[in-house]
């Protein structure tokens, strides 16, 4: 069906490219969650044996975020220079280059690691859903539904076999970490036929006015921080939570591979349903009850209904992120303006999403408790909500002041 309706300019290559170019873009979607959410559970092992605190804990999972608030803005004018094709293989190379290093036996190779990741990862965040609206502009929706599954498949995987890598495979955790440098290589391999067939109107154009001063793109990008704000949270802390109420660490990596999975049909569905509404103010308002009902849950302590919070908050991430990025296409008129959008929205964004790890752990280590980490992911919610409904109504990010 994609493959049938793209636009004109599109559709005058062969069959074949076009596979290729969609079967590229969902490898590098799977690139941008998994090395970062397969770190989660293993963070008590890395805590354990680096004897590492919980806030510097939480510094590790908040690096790859200061990353992205670096890069995003500068991924357009990147595309811009050596074009948007060349531009993505450059971060897949480095993408992999940051797993190899980061599974060194060394402090400060899992660092510098981690950083190179976030910056190889920005890159693909930024130029992906510009792609999408350059070379699928009439299939924003199902395009960024694909794109969202993807990246929330391999995310989830990542999450549930970190632990079976590390202690079943007995590759440790170092081992369980680099084990996605062989996702990352699949990646390059298959968009080097991009390459071959780079286009003249690959770039994106340098001319243009500035998002920074629309109200609406500083609706969208403060939606996009909020929730990356709970998800990044939601990966990193929630099995050390659910572990120190009891459950066993491996269980807890695959509650939380559970709570990715029952996101994505979610992510799928609805990217699809909010191109098909003038406004998505429904759809907001929906994905933070869901959210609200799975952190009140975590915070009234009843482990017996832990199954039943898991779920909402799958349901609730899945809704967020990918609407969260079918914002930057339904929101814009081109693709170099989804390009802006989407860099302003992931820089500022993800300088937001960073506190988040560094205050949950924060909070635990000074309360030695997790109800008032809990009730910030609820206040967080709330804000999302008033965010949302701004991001939501219909209307073009103005180039006016």
């Amino acid at each position: 069906m994609i493959i049938d309706n793209v636009n004109k300019e599109v559709a005058v290559r062969s069959r074949a490219s076009i596979v290729w170019l969609i079967l590229g873009i969902l490898f590098i979607a799977a690139n941008l969650r998994a090395p970062i959410t397969g770190l989660g559970p293993l963070v008590g092992y890395i805590h354990s044996q680096t004897h590492l605190s919980n806030t510097i804990t939480g510094l590790l999972s908040a690096l790859p975020l200061l990353a992205f608030a670096i890069l995003s803005p500068l991924a357009p004018k990147i595309a811009h220079r050596i074009g948007m094709e060349s531009s993505l293989m450059a971060s897949l190379v480095l993408l992999t280059a940051g797993i190899l290093l980061r599974s060194l036996p060394s402090v400060t190779a899992l660092f510098v690691g981690t950083l190179v990741i976030g910056l190889a990862i920005a890159v693909g965040n930024v130029l992906l859903p510009s792609l999408i609206k350059r070379d699928f502009p009439d299939q924003v929706g199902p395009m960024t539904g694909a794109f969202s599954a993807s990246m929330n498949i391999f995310g989830a995987l990542a999450s549930g076999i970190s632990i079976p890598l590390s202690v079943g495979a007995g590759l440790g955790w170092r081992g369980s970490l680099g084990c996605w440098a062989l996702l990352a290589g699949l990646a390059v391999l298959c968009w080097l036929p991009q390459l071959r067939s780079r286009r003249t109107y690959a770039s994106i154009p340098a001319k243009g006015g500035s998002v920074w001063r629309s109200k609406l793109a500083w609706q969208v990008t403060l939606f996009m921080g909020l929730q990356s704000f709970l998800f990044y949270i939601n990966a990193n802390w929630l099995p050390e939570l659910l572990h120190e109420r009891g459950m066993s660490i491996a269980t807890a990596g695959w509650m939380l591979a559970g709570m990715q999975f029952i996101s994505l049909p979610f992510s799928f569905i609805v990217p699809i349903i909010a191109a098909r509404n003038k406004n998505q103010r429904g759809i907001v308002a929906m994905t933070v009850l869901f959210h609200l009902i799975g952190y009140i849950g975590l915070l009234t302590g009843n482990t017996e209904l832990t199954w039943l919070w898991m779920i909402c908050i799958g349901i609730a991430v899945g809704s967020s992120i990918s609407l969260a990025l079918a914002f930057f296409g339904l929101r814009t008129k081109d693709s170099r303006q989804a390009a802006e959008l989407s860099g302003m929205a992931q820089s500022v964004g993800y300088l937001l999403a960073a506190a988040g790890p560094i205050l949950f752990g924060f909070l635990h280590d000074v309360t030695h408790a997790w109800s008032l980490s809990l009730m910030t992911l609820v206040i967080v919610s709330v804000l999302l909500l008033l965010v949302g409904l701004g991001a939501g109504r219909n209307a073009y990010v103005s180039q006016e002041s």
